[in-house]
């Protein structure tokens, strides 16, 4: 008997600010150091949400929201620290 596997997509699992924070939290905590799952992450929590809306209230359009966060995406630190905002989240340094 064959097993089939569909691909998990967290943007799916994340329903609530509280999941999208968490799971955010997470991924800065597990980060190599590249900045690749925050990437990840804030693609996954945008495409959970509206798209257009978040690049709208991040200042910027909705293509450039995609290409910035996605996997061949290399967001400057202002479009993360936009986006974050625009999620209603903050940037916390912490030792």
């Amino acid at each position: 008997m064959s097993e089939a596997f569909t691909k998990w997509d967290a943007a799916e699992h994340l329903r609530t600010r509280e999941d999208a924070r968490l799971y955010l939290e997470a991924c800065a905590e597990e980060d190599p150091g590249d900045g690749s799952l925050i990437r990840a992450a804030l693609n996954d929590i945008a495409r959970a949400g509206n798209m257009s809306r978040l690049a709208r209230e991040a200042g910027m359009s909705r293509e450039g929201l995609y290409k910035a966060l996605s996997e061949d995406g290399n967001p400057s630190f202002a479009t993360v620290m936009r986006v974050t905002r625009a999620l209603g989240l903050q940037v916390r340094i912490t030792p």
